[in-house]
C-alpha cells in the first residue's frame, strides 16, 4: 500500500465515480482502475461495487475514508513541515466554512494570512450546519474551519478559537421610499408578522432565528427555502421577501441596491474558529494566528447573546 492508493481511492469518493476521479486527477481510468485493484489485494477485501458504470462503496470502502484521510493528512503535514523551513513559500490549506462567515470574517482573514503568506493556496470548502464544519474538521477534510452557532460554540473533538457575536439583520428590497419596512432603519422581530421571508434550510443560523419567530407566535409565509446562500440577495432584490442574515452581509447587500436594517430585540450568532486536535500544518497554524489577530469588520465582541 501506498500513499498514493489512498489519495486515488479518495478521489473516488469525493468525485463519485472512477470516471471523474481520473479526469480531476489527470491520470487515465485505467491507471486508476489498477491501482485501486492493487489498494484491494494488499486490504484483502472489496472497495467499491462496480455496478455498471457506477462505484458503490462496500462496507470496508467506508471503513477506509476515515483513516485514509488521516494518513493523507498526516502526509501532507510531513510535506507541509518542509516547506515551513522555507517560510511557506508554497503549499494548500483547506479551510471549511459556512456561507454567511464566508463573507466575512473569512474575507478578512484570508487576505490576512495571504498577505503573510503569498504563496500559500487557501481552498475554501462549503459547509452549510456547524456540525458539518465541526465534522469535516474532525475527519481531517479540513484543518480549519469557520462557524456560528446560537447556543455554545461547540469544541467535542475540535479545538475551539472564540470570535465573538455576529447580530442578525434584515434584508429587504427596493430603496427608502417603497418596499417592506420603507423608510425604517430598525424592525422588530414582531413586525415580521405576516411577511414572505425567504429562509434557509434546517441546522442553520438565519433557519434558527425565523423557526424562533413561530415558536412566539409570529406568523409568516416562507416564501422560498433555498440550501445556496449565494441566492438569497438575489431573490430579496426581485422582490420574493425579505430575508433574515448576519451581519456579515450588510455591506454585500447595500452595495447590491439592497435595505438592510438592525433587528430589535438584539439576536446574534457566536462566530468560532475551530482547528483539529493534535499537531497541525505550518500553514494551518499561521492561519489560526493570522485570524486571532485580525480585527473583522463584522465581528462585534461586545454583542449579547440570543
Amino acid at each position: 500500500m501506498d500513499i498514493r492508493q489512498l489519495e486515488y481511492f479518495l478521489a473516488i469518493v469525493d468525485q463519485g465515480g472512477f470516471h471523474r476521479a481520473a479526469s480531476a486527477l489527470y491520470v487515465s481510468q485505467p491507471s486508476l482502475s489498477q491501482a485501486i485493484r492493487g489498494l484491494e489485494r494488499d486490504l484483502g477485501g472489496e472497495l467499491f461495487h462496480r455496478i455498471g458504470r457506477r462505484a458503490v462503496l462496500t462496507e470496508a470502502g467506508q471503513a477506509l475514508i476515515e483513516p485514509a484521510r488521516a494518513a493523507v493528512r498526516s502526509l501532507a503535514t510531513a510535506r507541509a513541515s518542509v516547506a515551513a523551513v522555507r517560510e511557506l513559500r508554497t503549499g494548500r490549506l483547506d479551510v471549511a466554512s459556512m456561507p454567511s462567515q464566508a463573507v466575512e470574517p473569512l474575507t478578512t482573514m484570508v487576505r490576512a494570512f495571504g498577505e503573510r503568506h503569498p504563496g500559500v493556496c487557501v481552498a475554501i470548502r462549503a459547509a452549510f450546519t456547524a456540525e458539518d464544519v465541526v465534522e469535516r474538521v474532525r475527519t481531517g477534510a479540513a484543518e480549519v474551519g469557520l462557524l456560528a452557532v446560537s447556543g455554545p460554540l461547540p469544541d467535542r473533538d475540535v479545538v475551539v478559537h472564540p470570535l465573538g457575536e455576529q447580530r442578525f439583520v434584515l434584508v429587504a428590497p427596493g430603496g427608502d421610499s417603497d418596499g417592506p419596512f420603507a423608510g425604517q432603519s430598525v424592525v422588530d422581530g414582531a413586525e415580521l408578522a405576516g411577511q414572505r421571508l425567504i429562509v434557509g434550510q434546517q441546522g442553520t443560523g438565519m433557519r434558527a432565528y425565523v423557526d424562533g419567530l413561530r415558536e412566539r407566535g409570529i406568523e409568516f409565509v416562507v416564501a422560498a427555502e433555498t440550501e445556496h446562500r449565494v441566492s438569497v440577495l438575489p431573490l430579496v432584490l426581485a422582490g420574493v421577501g425579505v430575508a433574515v442574515l448576519a451581519e456579515s452581509w450588510r455591506g454585500l447587500a447595500e452595495r447590491a441596491g439592497a435595505r438592510v436594517l438592525d433587528i430589535e430585540p438584539r439576536a446574534v450568532l457566536r462566530t468560532g474558529l475551530v482547528s483539529r486536535r493534535g499537531v497541525l500544518s505550518p500553514a494551518a497554524r499561521a492561519f489560526v494566528q493570522a485570524a486571532l489577530e485580525t480585527d473583522p469588520p463584522a465581528v462585534e465582541p461586545q454583542a449579547t447573546g440570543l
